[in-house]
């Protein structure tokens, strides 16, 4: 009696290879079964309006063009305006501004958090500094830095920083004594603490914070692009509404909703897996 056997294949690999296979089957059916097609529903319904106005004329297709005619200069300008270029240079921008910004937070967070110096030091400056739109320190950071990326990286970073460092301070301030005093029966440095009890009490709350301060800097890269830039999808929008091309306009805002949808629920699966040992923590 004859075997055919895979060449190059062993039980045991056929055994792993069935089981990853099981695995991503297993998360496919969870993810179809939560019926996430409700979130469509709401989308579908503003669809139809918007093509039924357009229909009747409504409103004048000049103020809000057809959907076909959004899709249509959608591709125009993906093949003739080098739409994709500019969206990978808004996205560049966000992604610096958001590392820089929270690299700075997290890290003056958690030394002001430990030390009451730190805080006193840094504190009176840091909450009049927050209390500035970023709109007012566009000007000044225009003459210092010129219309160029690094001028909208500390628009962003300035504006990541702020919510994140309040979140971190505020997280440390409410870890339970209980694991403080443990920890000093335990007789642990100031590092095995911070490692072993400060970082896993602050994980959510700084997760919360960071996922909060994504969305914000690429909401806020539209006004950075905009009103100091010569690329990226905010002075798309700006150029659109300057020349009345609103369709133009209606496809930069769709643009920035999809990616920006994109971004929470990237942070939010990050924060999940991240999060998974904690009780209680949930979709």
């Amino acid at each position: 009696m004859s075997k055919t056997i895979a060449i190059g294949a062993t039980p045991a690999k056929n055994a792993k290879t069935f089981s990853i296979a099981n695995a991503i089957g297993a998360k496919l059916k969870r993810f179809y079964s939560r019926q996430l097609y409700i979130g469509f529903f709401l989308p579908l319904i503003i669809l139809g309006a918007w093509q039924t106005a357009a229909s009747y004329e409504w409103v004048e297709p000049v103020f809000l063009p057809p959907p076909m005619k959004v899709v249509e200069t959608f591709w125009y300008m993906l093949e003739k305006q080098d739409l994709a270029l500019d969206i990978l240079t808004s996205v560049s921008i966000v992604a610096q501004g958001f590392l820089y910004g929270a690299f700075v937070a997290i890290s003056l967070g958690v030394a002001a958090g430990l030390n009451k110096k730190v805080e006193l030091f840094f504190g009176s400056t840091i909450n009049t500094l927050r209390h500035i739109p970023t709109v007012a320190w566009l000007p000044l950071i225009v003459v210092w830095l010129g219309l160029g990326a690094p001028a909208k990286v500390l628009i962003l970073s300035k504006s990541v920083f702020f919510p994140v460092f309040l979140n971190v301070l505020q997280a440390i301030r409410n870890i339970d004594k209980n694991y403080v005093e443990l920890a000093s029966v335990l007789k642990l440095t100031k590092w095995q603490m911070t490692k072993k009890v400060v970082f896993p009490a602050i994980m959510p709350q700084i997760a919360v914070s960071l996922r909060y301060a994504a969305g914000l800097a690429w909401a806020l890269v539209v006004v950075a692009e905009g009103l100091s830039g010569l690329e990226g999808v905010g002075f798309l929008i700006f150029r659109g509404q300057q020349l009345l091309m609103t369709d133009q306009v209606l496809v930069c805002m769709i643009v920035i909703g999809v990616i920006g949808f994109a971004i929470d629920r990237a942070m939010f699966f990050a924060q999940r897996r991240l999060l998974k040992w904690k009780v209680g923590f949930n979709d």
